[in-house]
């Protein structure tokens, strides 16, 4: 069974770049326990942890992955540096984004139809993939953070074939400082991968709920 707590309250990060560091501030600032991991031991990157990401413990990749919610913050073109086995029974925030002119053309993804985010839930048979977080820049994700209510409050659609893993992340997303809005199941990622009116652009929760059904529409002709 899938671990997706209604009320998350640990946040494992597998990736020190931009995305996963500024993800962890914006966790730790919104009162998670946040445990940041790379393919590096825990020790090699602990300074760098407390620099870069104040409030976060450097952890082994093993325990990164044992938390509540574990969210991928690495490349697109290292998602099979993640560990399956590890990740069993977890709830998996998938950022990640295919860039070709960046990582290369990457063949399994070029001949694939779905969805990069199907792809990665193929890989982790054993977790509950949910797309998000992968269409706001790292920039913008801690200065566009918002209370609830508040106006302008920025949407951030997710994407996920398990309701209860949706209903954890849309939690997390909601503290982090952005509206949730729920695509459905995990092939809806599509509508906010690269190139698409969605990705990278501000919009409230009822104009993204209004993109994400054209998207919809349109994937059903």
């Amino acid at each position: 069974m899938t671990s997706s707590p209604s009320q998350p309250r640990t946040i494992g990060i597998l990736g020190a770049g931009r995305v996963g560091t500024a993800v962890a501030r914006q966790a730790v600032q919104a009162g998670y326990e946040v445990k940041v991991a790379t393919a590096k031991p825990a020790e090699e990157i602990a300074m760098i942890v407390d620099i870069i990401t104040p409030g976060a413990q450097a952890v082994d990749a093993a325990e990164a992955a044992a938390s509540d919610l574990v969210v991928a913050a690495v490349p697109m073109h290292k998602f099979r540096t993640l560990d399956p086995a590890a990740l069993a029974g977890r709830t998996v925030v998938d950022t990640m984004n295919y860039w070709a002119p960046t990582d290369g053309e990457i063949a399994e993804l070029e001949a694939d139809p779905r969805s990069t985010s199907e792809v990665v839930q193929d890989f982790l048979r054993g977790s509950s993939v949910v797309k998000t977080l992968n269409h706001i820049g790292y920039k913008d994700l801690e200065p566009l953070a918002r209370p609830a209510g508040a106006p302008e409050r920025r949407a951030l659609a997710l994407a996920g074939d398990d309701e209860a893993a949706r209903a954890a992340v849309g939690t997390f997303l909601d503290r982090l400082g952005f509206d949730p809005v729920d695509a459905g199941p995990l092939a809806a990622g599509r509508a906010f991968q690269p190139d698409t009116p969605i990705f990278a652009t501000t919009h409230s929760a009822a104009r993204m709920t209004e993109l994400l059904s054209e998207a919809c529409a349109l994937t059903a002709r």
